[in-house]
């Protein structure tokens, strides 16, 4: 390798690295000017030319000897840095990797956090709904009126069809909304089972078509509504469809 050349790779080094390689590089050319001068020059000439070659004549092959072991301890140093800088920049970018991973995994943390939050408040809010649902049980008037609205809310839910105008034109015919009505004169009650109440229903009949969850009391208004309905669906199609004795 030619002392007055420098690699490519030590283009970049630091001041004390570039003043070593300066030094290897004057070594060579004074070896240089000194090979160069021919032995047959001018008086005037030689004797300069011999004054400054001298010092590289006396040192000779330990001059060249010197100058490639100070190229290759730069050479040395420079991959060390270069190894130095590697280390540095892989240590920078796993820190920063690191980091990257800390953010998402602290940002996918905070999503399901807020997710579960969300959910939380969510079920939350549609217990609070059904809790005022509950809450807010229609509350029917103990009247006529109430009576049939309340029964029919029942049917609703039961599937037993009828309508307010049906249940209550039957009702004024066959008791006139008298809840304790009772027919002591028919066939029934020679028979012992009386009609009673608002649409005049026999024990036997009440028995068989009452509804779960009203009251088991032939008298009680809605307990003897839903029964009856509920029979004349089942005989009739509806008690809509009942327009006299049934």
């Amino acid at each position: 390798m030619s002392a007055t050349r420098i690699p490519r790779r030590l283009r970049r080094l630091n001041k004390v690295q570039k003043a070593s390689v300066a030094g290897v590089s004057a070594l060579g050319v004074a070896a240089l000017t000194f090979s160069l001068v021919p032995s047959n020059g001018k008086a005037e000439i030689a004797p300069q030319a011999a004054a400054a070659a001298a010092p590289v004549a006396l040192t000779g092959v330990t001059g060249s000897a010197q100058a490639k072991t100070v190229q290759d301890s730069v050479i040395e140093q420079h991959s060390t840095a270069e190894k130095l800088v590697k280390a540095a920049d892989a240590a920078k970018a796993k820190a920063a990797a690191e980091t990257r991973a800390k953010a998402a995994k602290a940002e996918a943390k905070d999503k399901a956090e807020k997710a579960a939050k969300a959910k939380a408040d969510a079920k939350k809010r549609a217990t609070e709904k059904a809790n005022r649902s509950t809450s807010r049980k229609p509350v029917y008037a103990n009247n006529l009126d109430g009576w049939i609205r309340e029964a029919m809310s029942i049917m609703k839910k039961e599937g037993i069809p009828g309508s307010y105008q049906g249940i209550h034109r039957n009702i004024i015919r066959e008791s006139s909304g008298n809840r304790w009505a009772i027919n002591n004169w028919d066939i029934n009650a020679r028979n012992g089972i009386p009609s009673k109440g608002l649409l005049q229903v026999i024990q036997p009949t009440f028995d068989r078509y009452h509804v779960k969850g009203t009251k088991k009391d032939l008298y009680d208004p809605v307990a003897n509504i839903v029964a009856a309905c509920n029979y004349a669906a089942d005989r009739y199609g509806s008690m809509d469809n009942v327009n006299s004795a049934y």
